[in-house]
């Protein structure tokens, strides 16, 4: 979550690629199930192109166990999409590691530099990190290339 001038709290939601570190984020000033979901739809589009039955089958969804990720809605959802549910340990948030950096990273770099005025503005300026994140940040495990190169050097691999 992160405080407003105006609108009071914002919630932030992120989905994080464990292989690449691409990540996605969605800002709500209500933070449901439905706003939990949003980052995760907007990976499945961004990769296969629609939301669908079994589009995403085997890939796993790692979260910690908040309410808007155990709740009927939200698994359903991500059952019909193909992905497992995968909680993290109960008490042990570094069992969801690469989330818990990348958010981490997102306080650091976004959410503690500026207090902003709405909500909208917050969303503009994580979307702007998210998107600056993607493209020029370096990752060592990668060889110190960008999520996006990453993810674009794993799509022209040819199939093990």
């Amino acid at each position: 979550m992160a405080w407003t001038r105006s609108d009071g709290w914002g919630w932030v939601f992120a989905c994080v690629d464990h292989y690449t570190a691409q990540a996605g984020a969605h800002v709500a000033r209500i933070g449901d199930r439905l706003a939990a979901l949003q980052p995760v739809d907007d990976a499945v589009i961004d990769r296969w192109g629609r939301l669908d039955a079994d589009i995403a089958r085997g890939l796993q969804l790692r979260h910690d166990w908040g309410p808007q990720y155990r709740s009927a809605h939200f698994l359903g959802s991500i059952a019909w999409l193909g992905i497992a549910d995968d909680a993290a340990f109960l008490g042990e948030p570094e069992t969801n590691g690469c989330a818990e950096r990348w958010i981490r990273t997102l306080k650091e770099q976004c959410l503690w530099v500026q207090l902003h005025d709405t909500v909208d503005e917050l969303r503009q300026a994580v979307t702007g990190f998210v998107d600056r994140y993607n493209s020029s940040w370096l990752i060592q495990r990668h060889g110190h290339r960008t999520p996006k190169e990453a993810y674009q050097t794993a799509q022209s691999a040819p199939a093990a």
